[in-house]
């Protein structure tokens, strides 16, 4: 298990000396106008919920949650957070052997190698902006019987198009494709490019309510797919897997349905307009490589330094900045900023630029 996946500002405010709230974490994948405006004070009034068990199956928040996606409530199930669904697949679906989009997020090979099974990779690479080749991926499904694909791509931000996506998965009905799009809500025009509407019977799409509404600590994710599979599915799932304070949060965000699309449809212009701004600090600095990215976060390759120089720096700042040495795929001169406000950039950006001169 790797537990270095980014915001440990706890750590840090120790090794510092100083208050966690005094620590800026670019290191964590966080809406960054989160959340969303009213919450805190919804749940300030909610608070008496946590003296009784939760809804068990949460099936108010699954209902809320289906209209929301426009689908059938017999389509999805809830948990506590997509890492739960992502420890369960392996065994539930009975995976002997796995294939896995890569650099990406460690927990697929973990959560494979816990129930014994078989992982292989297929690289996305530098020299092409890591833009995956659905090609080269297709010709490495022969032997797997399922596809970890993370769309768009934590720590890359790349995204396969639904319409190269798609058609894959129907070439290969007896793979399962095992599709995370929490990221997906930050991407302009996200609606066209989720799979969850093909309603295909190999495929199961991962959907997170921490990352765009910024409330990781409520652990919060969906698994959808059709409703077939996640009938069997449902066997694995623990009575009150989502806690009180998260079915309210849940309940509350998605039944304000224009504030919340107005929250979110801000959220995307706002990370567009500052990946630009933030991208452009860096054009003429040859020590400083940013890849194109769809999402709130931005992969950079450092050429004469380390990504443990360039951390340890910015943590000294109180900037925490992810470290992207212990993705498989990437080494040890490559870190990941996460975007946050615009004087939080502005800072950050300065500071990086005086480092990498």
């Amino acid at each position: 298990m790797i537990i270095g996946h980014g915001g440990n500002i706890h750590e840090l405010a120790h090794q510092l000396a100083c208050d966690p709230k005094n620590i800026v974490d670019m290191s964590s994948n966080m809406n960054p106008l989160g959340p969303p405006p009213d919450l805190m004070e919804h749940l300030n009034t909610r608070l008496e919920s946590i003296f009784a068990l939760p809804e068990a199956d949460a099936g108010r928040m699954k209902t809320a949650a289906a209209k929301w996606l426009g689908i059938s409530a017999n389509r999805l199930l809830a948990e506590n957070g997509t890492t739960q669904f992502i420890y369960t697949l392996p065994r539930a679906l009975k995976i002997k052997q796995a294939l896995i989009l890569a650099p990406t997020y460690a927990d697929y090979a973990d959560a494979c190698r816990m129930q014994g099974v078989a992982c292989d990779y297929i690289y996305t690479s530098a020299a092409e902006n890591f833009t995956p080749n659905i090609t080269a991926l297709e010709q490495k499904i022969a032997g797997n019987d399922a596809v970890f694909i993370c769309n768009p791509n934590n720590p890359t931000g790349r995204l396969v198009p639904a319409a190269d996506l798609a058609p894959l998965c129907r070439r290969h009905p007896k793979t399962w494709f095992i599709i995370d799009e929490s990221y997906l809500p930050f991407v302009l025009n996200s609606d066209k490019e989720s799979l969850m509407h093909t309603n295909l019977e190999n495929v199961l799409i991962l959907s997170s309510m921490s990352k765009i509404f910024r409330i990781p600590g409520l652990r919060v994710g969906f698994l959808i797919g059709h409703e077939k599979l996640i009938q069997k599915l449902s066997d694995y799932s623990m009575p009150w897997g989502v806690n009180s304070l998260a079915q309210e949060a849940v309940c509350y965000l998605l039944t304000q349905t224009s504030a919340t699309k107005g929250f979110i449809e801000s959220t995307r212009d706002f990370v567009a307009a500052e990946r630009h701004r933030f991208v452009e600090y860096f054009r003429n600095l040859p020590k400083i490589r940013f890849f194109p990215s769809e999402t709130d976060f931005l992969l950079a390759e450092l050429k004469g330094l380390t990504a443990d120089m360039v951390w340890t720096e910015m943590a000294r700042h109180r900037i925490l900045i992810r470290n992207c040495s212990n993705f498989n795929g990437l080494s040890d001169n490559f870190i990941r900023i996460s975007l946050k406000n615009r004087e939080e950039n502005e800072k950050a950006a300065d500071l990086l630029k005086q480092i990498v001169k």
